[in-house]
């Protein structure tokens, strides 16, 4: 792994979401957003050890996934805004990217409607002889549906190359993993399944990458799909661009922790030791900026949705 270009991947995360928070206020964005403040290492350090071909399937908290495969940022905040040059013709908005160009798949809202979608389109890449990797996204929440199970079962069944990524950030909305799950863990239910199993820091994206550079490896060489949990935190609010730690349902301390072990900050410290490191980080930072401001310029200028071309968005 390049390690300063997975710097400045999370980096670039991290700016994009923040200016959404900043901006969101302005009431222009017309849909919901779910941000991934914190959990940048993780979508990062899986990417980069897909190839473009591979595809990527990703859930209502997509935007990091989205940016780490090489989505356009351009078509991400147009789409945001509810823009016709959007990703999905502004018509789906944040819970809605998709970027087929950069192996970006889908996403959507509905929790752990991607899963059994990623598992077809790696069975698709098996019968067609294709060397491709399937990877999807979600939470320790989604673990709780039962098609995720349905779906590894019968990825196990049929040894198919999809990698699948469970971001344990210790939440679903307001509940705490603890209240909600018996004490086992996830990627223990995912082996007795049938899955090759990895567990990886997720706020440290070289182990992310680590583990996944090993669990596609055994994809390409074709011995079954694999399964990642990795340990992280989502700082902001569940659906919004906020804090929320007034109130009160994570636990006294826990945010301040995990703020501690900031992905970004790590990757950053890591860079500052290096020679030239800390004019990296600052011609990295100059270089988000401006590719920010550009973007959320030309998601602005862009057109609406001409509601007579609605129907014709409704079928592929």
């Amino acid at each position: 792994m390049n390690f300063e270009k997975a710097f400045g991947s999370m980096l670039r995360v991290r700016r994009v979401e923040e200016a959404i928070a900043d901006r969101y206020a302005e009431q222009q964005m017309r849909c919901p957003v779910h941000l991934s403040i914190g959990q940048e290492a993780v979508a990062v350090g899986v990417c980069a050890a897909l190839r473009k071909e591979d595809g990527v399937f990703s859930n209502h908290r997509a935007h990091a996934h989205y940016l780490a495969k090489g989505g356009d940022l351009k078509a991400m905040l147009a789409e945001i805004y509810g823009r016709e040059n959007g990703c999905c013709r502004g018509v789906g908005g944040s819970m809605h990217m998709v970027d087929l160009a950069a192996g970006f798949l889908g996403a959507v809202p509905i929790v752990g409607a991607t899963v059994p979608l990623a598992v077809g389109a790696a069975w698709a890449a098996k019968l067609r002889g294709e060397n491709r990797v399937i990877a999807v996204f979600f939470g320790d929440g989604t673990f709780e549906e039962g098609v995720v199970h349905e779906s590894i079962n019968f990825a196990a069944l049929h040894r198919l190359p999809i990698l699948f990524v469970c971001e344990n950030n210790l939440y679903a909305c307001y509940s705490r993993i603890d209240d909600r799950q018996p004490d086992r863990p996830i990627h223990g239910v995912a082996a007795a399944q049938g899955c090759r199993t990895f567990t990886a820091d997720g706020n440290d994206v070289q182990a992310v990458f680590d583990v996944s550079r090993e669990a596609v490896a055994g994809l390409r060489s074709g011995q079954g799909p694999a399964f990642i949990e990795c340990a992280t935190y989502r700082w902001r609010e569940h659906c919004g661009p906020n804090l929320d730690d007034n109130l009160g349902y994570r636990p006294q301390g826990e945010l301040a922790r995990w703020e501690s072990v900031c992905p970004v900050e790590r990757a950053a410290a890591f860079l500052r030791a290096m020679p030239d490191g800390a004019a990296l980080i600052e011609s990295a930072e100059k270089q988000i900026a401006a590719e920010i401001a550009d973007a959320f310029a030309f998601a602005l200028e862009g057109p609406l949705p001409n509601s007579a071309d609605l129907p014709g968005y409704l079928y592929a």
